[in-house]
């Protein structure tokens, strides 16, 4: 075994040691394992939201479509931010808010109208629009690192998605939710080390960005162009519909139990300030990254979401090559554990309520969804782009504005929060059909299609039904 192999393993093998740890704390009960006892500090919370958040889709789909799309792409990277703050800002405190006079621990329990009830057609719904795409956004994660695995050590991909799978039960069935949380904690490290380590690399052998931009002109004048070709509504309608992606937070239950763990609403500034203390550099890093990668490895890719484990390969020492690539797939391990957890609290809790109560059931739910993802992953064809921007879109398009109304205390009838689910994922589905999505990210057009059916109902009912 090579010492990439071995540099690689050992983080790895970090990794699950921190998140079996999380034995030593855990209650075996439904609640920990859910939602880590509803108490996780404010510090830990926010570098745990920053790496689920920031996965296998900045690692190898941003990074793929820079190589594509060239500076036109830190449009795509900071609309989402500037989306996501505007969460932050005015929604993760109302929704810790929310739980503390309506405790829940899953996601669709927000969409009824009484999160005590076990069951309802919309807290159903909810679960199976959770259980569809949370499944499909997590199988692109598993991906993403087998793609990774695959190109550093000629690996077989289906072997990259099996180990990712394996070492997510592992600590999962240990600590649930927290053992997801604490290894997030380490992973962000991880992950942002190693963009500084490729950043630093990048420029010793290109030169400062003056000389990059000199570069790129050489290889492609298009790759300077900051708005992309063909955008059929303009530049400002493309920026903001990658805003409308950051927003898109709001219905993605992964990240948004998180923020129910913390232990008090006057808590999420501080994680707040944490997030994006992390988040904007790690975002500007990976753009930028990506295009040194174009000037370094022209000509040498035959996939560019491959760009970074291409890069570590030829660029660094063996041991650092094998951190960078832990980091890769650490990058994934933090979104896909915590889907995984998700989707099993949607079949446990919400699916089939009469199991919700069982501790072991619902870890044996966690054991099955995962071997369904893993399947996912190894038949899925598109990119690990176009799985994540659909699944994300979807969840957000159809669960966030429901969510949103429940969370501002709005009088939401049950048969207008199907309907908003209904016309905004027929909007996310009629936009890209039409061939739009690259010009308006579709989530866009969903959030303002399903809000507008809120506000046409809403004046023809008097009271809650």
């Amino acid at each position: 075994m090579g010492v990439t192999a071995i540099s690689f393993l050992c983080v790895l093998a970090l990794f699950l040691i921190i998140g079996i740890s999380s034995i030593r704390k855990k209650h075996e009960d439904v609640n920990d394992y859910l939602t880590a006892g509803y108490n996780t500090p404010a510090w830990i919370i926010g570098l745990s939201s920053v790496a689920t958040n920031n996965s296998g889709y900045m690692f190898i789909g941003l990074v793929g479509y820079t190589w594509v799309a060239g500076v036109s792409a830190f449009w795509v990277a900071l609309g989402w931010l500037v989306g996501d703050w505007f969460v932050w800002r005015g929604f993760h405190r109302r929704l810790r808010e929310y739980s503390e006079t309506h405790p829940v621990n899953t996601i669709p329990a927000l969409t009824s109208q009484n999160p005590a009830l076990a069951s309802s057609p919309l807290r159903i719904l909810s679960a199976l629009l959770t259980l569809i795409f949370l499944s499909v956004y997590a199988a692109a994660q598993l991906k993403a690192g087998s793609k990774a695995l695959h190109v550093m050590f000629d690996w077989p991909i289906w072997l990259g998605a099996v180990l990712g799978a394996v070492v997510v039960v592992l600590y999962s069935f240990a600590g649930g939710l927290r053992a997801s949380i604490w290894t997030d904690v380490a992973q962000s490290f991880v992950m942002l080390f190693g963009m500084v380590l490729l950043c630093i690399v990048a420029m010793i052998n290109v030169g400062f960005p003056w000389r990059l931009v000199d570069e790129l002109r050489n290889i492609n004048p298009a790759l300077l162009d900051w708005t992309p070709d063909n955008l059929a509504f303009g530049t400002g309608a493309f920026v903001l519909g990658w805003v409308a992606a950051g927003i898109g937070a709001i219905g993605q239950p992964h990240i948004l139990v998180r923020t129910i763990a913390l232990r008090s609403p006057e808590d999420v500034p501080a994680a707040r300030k944490v997030y994006f203390a992390w988040y904007l550099p790690f975002a500007l890093l990976t753009v930028t990254i990506s295009l040194y990668a174009r000037v370094l490895l022209a000509g040498e890719l035959s996939d560019p979401e491959l760009t970074l484990p291409t890069m570590a390969q030829a660029y660094l020492p063996d041991v650092l090559a094998g951190m960078v690539l832990a980091a890769i797939f650490a990058a994934t391990l933090s979104t896909a554990d915590s889907m995984l957890l998700s989707c099993s609290a949607a079949i446990s809790q919400d699916l089939i309520p009469r199991f919700g109560q069982s501790y072991v059931r619902t870890k044996i739910a966690t054991l099955g969804i995962t071997l369904v993802v893993l399947v996912v992953a190894l038949a899925a064809p598109a990119n690990v782009f176009t799985l994540v921007v659909f699944a994300w879109s979807s969840l957000g398009g159809t669960l966030g504005p429901v969510i949103v109304l429940r969370v501002m205390h709005a009088r939401l009838t049950r048969t207008t929060a199907l309907v908003m689910m209904l016309a905004g994922f027929t909007t996310l589905i009629t936009w890209q059909a039409l061939g739009y999505s690259e010009s308006l990210y579709e989530l866009l057009p969903a959030l303002v299609v399903s809000f507008g059916v809120y506000a046409v109902m809403r004046p023809f009912y008097r009271k809650e039904a």
